[in-house]
């Protein structure tokens, strides 16, 4: 099984009411600091943070005997009903966790279980039921989309689920070229574990740092290679599962006609069927070399025609993005170029690993010339990668200053890319315009298939006061537009509970009436993760 480290608490390094690393959080680059009221006009000045010590939370509502059943499954000394504890396992990272971490009363679970392995995670899950208490399964805690909120539903308690004792790598198969790992293990763990054998899983999400390989399968992750190495789920060849009516293992053999693929009903499942324990996934030989090439274009339109036509000729770079005039303007911003910030036009960066790179630059170079790009060299791209998981602590600095931050994302048909852009950003400049606030809205281009691509949107705005009361009617009028202009509710983040309600626009009333139908079979009782993925009176 997993490599028990014994109790565990959230990463020292992960700050409780920001993003990563503390000794990370830096103040804005003047450059930017300068750019901000000619973009957002006055900003702000915002309240500032409590501190730890000083949150308050309610008293955990779990009784003595629900503690001791707890502490049975998992030991004394893996049962934590402390405030901080509890404070630090309420929410996800998204900007309304953030800004509810900065408030003096906070919402909590009742208390941090810490299983070690399959069965003890089972075994809180019979405790659960028993008890009727509620569960919130928990990885790196990098949710932004609302999954890890202390949603109790109908039950008097909740608790979370905290996976990272299950740690390790339990089975390695070169010569299938798979690998087992325990759902705790994170991104930094699996691929330095991969690594002692030559192999790596290449899958980095902006959370990598922290996010672990459950939380990937659990909410369908896509990396910033997948245009090389393909989305998470597709990574995954097997699957185990604790519910509170049964273990499953599947993913027998590579291919099989068995009937439907009962995989994928795990994959993006957000905890609410079950709690992934195990994952085996295809790995392949850490590549040896890396070429860097960075693009200008004269607009979006023109850079995203040059991404469908890499897309399409297939075998292109590991990773290629690309950045609207809008993100590009910031990005020079930051490195203090204000001239070019200024200017017009789009940018895209490729970095090219593995076998093959002088042809598969070749062919992708020719298809970015085509529709008018110019080499700009490797400098840009190079920075991207070396920053490529730093972007939240710069919404942390935004939010320090006073200016709201929040980013979401979507994905559609390249025929329908450019509509659904415009309506996106209609939507967020209408809805902050309406609260009175001046916003500044970015797009880019981060995953490509043969047939379209993602969004992702990131929007600043001069919100005057009660950032929360204004980005609520604003997000809801986003995934409004979401769907009425035919893109998914997600490409990446998954559903959570701020996507839930939207959800049976996307896969219709019969689609909810399954995913409903597992969960009443699987978790009866509904402990796991209520009003996730489905809403609340759906599952009942």
């Amino acid at each position: 099984m997993g490599q028990d480290n014994g109790r565990v608490d959230e990463d020292p390094s992960m700050r409780w009411n920001g993003w990563g690393d503390p000794a990370k959080a830096k103040d804005l680059p003047l450059a930017v600091r300068s750019l901000l009221p000619l973009l957002l006009g006055r900003i702000r000045k915002p309240e500032p943070s409590v501190e730890l010590s000083a949150v308050r939370v309610a008293a955990s509502a779990l009784t003595d005997a629900d503690l001791t059943a707890f502490r049975a499954a998992v030991g004394l000394q893996n049962v934590d009903d402390s405030d901080q504890a509890r404070i630090r396992h309420a929410g996800g990272r998204s900007t309304p966790d953030l800004l509810r971490r900065r408030q003096a009363e906070q919402d909590a679970p009742d208390a941090v279980i810490r299983p070690a392995d399959h069965d003890e995670v089972r075994a809180c899950l019979e405790v659960a039921v028993a008890r009727g208490v509620a569960v919130i399964p928990f990885g790196g805690g990098t949710s932004v989309v609302g999954a890890l909120d202390p949603e109790r539903g109908r039950h008097h308690a909740v608790v979370s689920l905290d996976l990272r004792r299950l740690s390790g790598l339990i089975r390695f198969d070169e010569i299938s070229g798979e690998a087992v790992l325990a759902a705790g293990t994170t991104g930094p763990e699996a691929e330095a574990l991969l690594a002692a054998h030559g192999f790596e899983l290449g899958h980095y999400p902006q959370s990598f740092r922290y996010a672990t390989v459950g939380g990937f399968a659990a909410a369908r992750s896509s990396g910033q290679n997948s245009a090389g190495n393909g989305r998470f789920d597709t990574m995954v060849t097997g699957i185990r599962v604790a519910t509170p009516t049964g273990d499953i293992e599947l993913g027998r053999s590579p291919g099989s006609a068995a009937g439907p693929d009962l995989v994928r009903v795990f994959l993006g499942s957000e905890g609410i069927f079950g709690v992934i324990t195990e994952v085996r996934v295809r790995v392949h030989p850490i590549p040896r070399d890396r070429v860097f090439e960075s693009w200008s274009f004269p607009d979006f339109a023109s850079g995203a025609e040059a991404l469908r036509r890499v897309a399409q000729q297939g075998d292109g770079p590991t990773v290629i993005r690309l950045s609207d005039e809008a993100e590009t303007a910031v990005s020079l911003a930051q490195v203090g170029r204000i001239g070019k910030a200024l200017a017009k036009g789009a940018s895209v960066v490729t970095v090219y690993e593995g076998d093959g790179i002088v042809e598969r630059r070749a062919r992708a170079s020719a298809h970015l010339v085509a529709a008018g790009g110019i080499s700009a060299g490797e400098g840009a791209a190079e920075e991207w990668l070396k920053g490529r998981f730093d972007g939240p602590y710069l919404r942390d600095s935004l939010l320090d200053a006073g200016v709201f931050c929040e980013t979401l994302e979507t994905a559609t048909t390249w025929s329908n890319l450019q509509p659904l852009r415009a309506a996106v950003e209609r939507a967020l400049k209408d809805g902050f315009g309406d609260a009175g606030a001046k916003s500044y809205v970015m797009c880019h281009v981060s995953h490509i298939y043969p047939t379209g691509a993602s969004l992702y949107f990131t929007v600043l705005a001069g919100v005057r006061a009660d950032p929360l009361g204004v980005w609520a009617p604003v997000k809801a009028r986003v995934n409004n537009a979401i769907i009425a202009a035919g893109g998914t509710i997600s490409h990446h983040h998954a559903v959570g509970r701020d996507h839930a309600a939207w959800l049976g626009e996307e896969i219709g009333e019969t689609g909810i009436r399954i995913l409903a139908a597992i969960k009443r079979e699987l978790d009866p009782s509904g402990i796991l993760n209520p009003g996730a993925v489905i809403p609340l009176e759906r599952t009942r």
